[in-house]
């Protein structure tokens, strides 16, 4: 039997009101939801007097434009998981996904909290925080931050937001609650157009350039009844470009009119790929788990490597095996 959202909720709240240090962490390759997700934590951990702190186990720093949400640029690029009485993962939705830190946090499982939203989480925590149906992390954080007494100010209000306006497309999907939610985060006094501005609107001429060299190799594929969009960014096209305007090529493809699947190719660096897959028709986190990924039903991704060929057959085998049936 599954337990309620409640009983989650007072399971996390007691494991982090007996941790007098916490540490937290998000995963690679950040986006707004998992830098709003830490930083929202730790600013609330704070608030409760918990020594807390922020980290992402990554070699590189991650995309400039996220040092908008507050508290984001305290946040630590490491490969060490420093002693804490508790760890919070975020945002991850495997244990891969924290990085450095994967196998430390699974020696340290018992000491582990787990906050997440993927659809595809199979949980690797002595508590699993997992709300399947919120449209972001941050918003089970603001469900926990109830449970735990926290008071949601300017800045943790800007963190959630954060999280919520981007993982939603701008609220384009989502349930009814999320509107519900940005409505009295605003009551905060954010400014939320200058944090679409900040997250998903500002560009330079180089990035828009070489979106516009990504969008002219745009292809199209039929498996089965299905019609896959894909874009293919190489690493000599995107190398040197912000991570933000390499990630916002899945939203060129995600609801491409006569299509059924969208597709970016990015080659992080030679030979290795991160795939993005975006849906309106199929469960597209069962194409990504079977490809050792994970994700959302709409929205999902894995890493594979080898050439372009390779990697664009692995996938259109693997939805024509497991994809196609499956329509939403």
């Amino acid at each position: 039997m599954s337990q309620s959202l409640q009983e989650m909720l007072r399971e996390a709240a007691a494991l982090i009101e007996a941790a007098e240090t916490v540490t937290v962490v998000g995963h690679v390759r950040s986006d707004a939801d998992a830098i709003g997700s830490v930083s929202a934590l730790v600013l609330a951990l704070r608030q409760l007097g918990k020594q807390a702190s922020g980290l992402v186990g990554q070699p590189e720093p991650f995309s400039a434009n996220l040092l908008s949400i507050p508290g984001s640029g305290e946040i630590r690029i490491t490969d060490e998981l420093p002693d804490a009485d508790l760890i919070v993962t975020v945002d991850c939705g495997s244990i891969d996904r924290t990085g450095f830190f994967a196998e430390a946090i699974a020696e340290r499982c018992s000491q582990t909290l787990v906050i997440d939203h993927h659809a595809s989480n199979p949980g690797f925590g002595k508590v699993n925080l997992l709300v399947r149906e919120a449209e972001s992390t941050t918003t089970v954080l603001h469900e926990l931050f109830k449970v735990l007494g926290v008071k949601v100010d300017r800045e943790i209000a800007h963190c959630i937001y954060a999280g919520l306006v981007t993982d939603t497309g701008s609220f384009r999907w989502g349930r009814a609650e999320m509107h519900a939610l940005a409505s009295e985060l605003m009551l905060t006094g954010i400014d939320t157009a200058a944090i679409a501005v900040d997250l998903m609107d500002s560009t330079d001429l180089r990035d828009l350039q070489m979106i516009g060299r990504v969008l002219a190799g745009v292809a199209t594929h039929q498996v089965g009844d299905l019609t896959i969009a894909t874009l293919t960014a190489s690493n000599d096209l995107i190398s040197g470009h912000s991570e933000a305007a390499v990630e916002s090529l899945v939203d060129f493809v995600r609801a491409l009119r006569g299509t059924d699947v969208g597709v970016v190719f990015k080659e992080m660096s030679p030979g290795t790929w991160a795939v993005s897959l975006r849906s309106t028709v199929i469960d597209v986190s069962r194409i990504a788990v079977a490809l050792d990924g994970g994700g959302h039903v709409p929205a999902a991704g894995y890493t594979t490597y080898g050439g372009i060929g390779a990697v664009e057959t692995e996938l259109l085998q693997v939805l024509e095996s497991v994809g196609a049936p499956d329509r939403a």
